[in-house]
């Protein structure tokens, strides 16, 4: 029976699961390894896997015609709750899933994922636990877009980030969930402020303390 000693590592919670649902797992969960760029579900696809991340991160976004909305990343030892619900709902995606850096990690099948969350209060609470952290952050999200301005949003984002940032307006784009010809608008009125110098594919943090004045709520 092969051993999943990196996932418990990453879901400890699953070590204490009885010993015969220990070997339901080892037997029944797939390991898998997927490089950077790779799309491992998209909106209206079925979903019949359950994801468990021991290593890499997995992009979560709701792609659009002009832009994206960035939901969140699945990383070693989360959850993605849009797969939760649509095993749970029997529903398709409403989003797509695209790995950030190269993600190993366990799938487990609708059937055996369904009997974990029957007989297992350990794994139930993993999940709900997993689930109620990435609600709130959703919620914070919703919260973001609704009620503060992009301009803020983004010198928040700025002023968390290193001081030699290597990103692309794109990619800031994607994350605040806006589209690039207006954050790189943003971003020059930073540099005009002297708070970001900027380069190609690089945006250095020069003033950090401005960057959080100006984020906070009027």
């Amino acid at each position: 029976m092969p051993t999943l000693d990196d996932l418990y590592a990453a879901y400890p919670m699953l070590s204490r699961l009885s010993a015969s649902l220990r070997e339901t797992l080892a037997h029944n969960a797939q390991r898998i390894a997927a490089p950077a760029g790779t799309v491992l579900f998209d909106v209206d696809a079925p979903c019949s896997l359950f994801l468990l991340v021991t290593s890499g991160s997995v992009r979560v976004f709701r792609p659009g015609e002009e832009r994206e909305i960035y939901l969140y990343s699945v990383d070693r030892g989360q959850s993605c709750i849009l797969t939760v619900s649509c095993l749970l709902g029997n529903n398709v995606y409403p989003a797509r899933g695209v790995v950030e850096e190269d993600v190993v990690g366990y799938v487990l099948a609708r059937p055996i994922f369904a009997e974990l969350l029957d007989r297992s209060a350990d794994f139930r609470h993993l999940i709900f636990d997993l689930f109620g952290e990435r609600i709130t952050s959703l919620m914070t999200l919703i919260e973001e877009i609704a009620f503060r301005r992009l301009d803020q949003r983004l010198a928040a984002l700025l002023a968390e980030r290193p001081a030699v940032l290597e990103t692309t307006h794109q990619q800031i784009a994607n994350e605040l969930g806006s589209v690039r010809e207006v954050v790189s608008r943003i971003l020059k009125q930073f540099e005009k402020q002297g708070w970001v110098h900027l380069e190609r594919g690089i945006i250095r943090i020069k003033d950090r303390a401005a960057l959080r004045h100006f984020a906070q709520p009027l």
